[in-house]
């Protein structure tokens, strides 16, 4: 199987963040040779093996394109609409949004949980949570719109608060 990434190129990781694939090497694993991306991920600082044939199942995807970020930078502008109270079920609804590895979804966690946190302060899993969506955001956007980590994050906070 050819892989469809290459040496160099960004990717987002749902849940683990943006990396950066460092090599495509071909390993043995129970007696079959398989073909890993070794992706190095920033957020972490860690560096993962994937088999190739597993990136599609693990969600694993390009960058998105700046049309893209523009959309989910419009979802953080939209109303507000308060989810459960019950935080253990709030915080489940958002690991799955943010699972699905779609800017979109990630988006929509960051917007939720800012608007929440406005309200009464998050408990703790949920602010983890919020702080890993907002930095799988703004690496996201870093990457597809070309721009600083400054410049990125004053734009989703200037969305959140519009």
């Amino acid at each position: 199987m050819d892989p469809a990434y290459k040496v160099n190129q960004h990717l987002v990781y749902p849940l683990q963040g943006v990396g950066e694939i460092t090599s495509i090497e071909k390993r043995t694993f129970k007696g079959e040779e398989v073909l890993y991306y070794i992706i190095y991920l920033d957020i972490s600082d860690m560096t993962v093996m994937v088999p190739v044939h597993k990136t599609e199942e693990l969600g694993i995807r390009p960058i998105v394109t700046e049309e893209e970020s523009f959309k989910a930078l419009e979802q953080l502008t939209l109303e507000y609409v308060p989810v459960t109270a019950d935080w253990k079920m709030r915080y489940q609804m958002n690991l799955d949004l943010l699972k699905s590895g779609s800017v979109n979804d990630n988006a929509v966690v960051v917007r939720t949980l800012y608007h929440r946190s406005k309200i009464k302060e998050l408990p703790i899993q949920e602010r983890k949570l919020y702080d890993n969506a907002l930095k799988i955001l703004s690496d996201e956007l870093i990457y597809s719109l070309n721009k600083s980590r400054s410049e990125i994050e004053e734009l989703i906070f200037t969305k959140l608060e519009s």
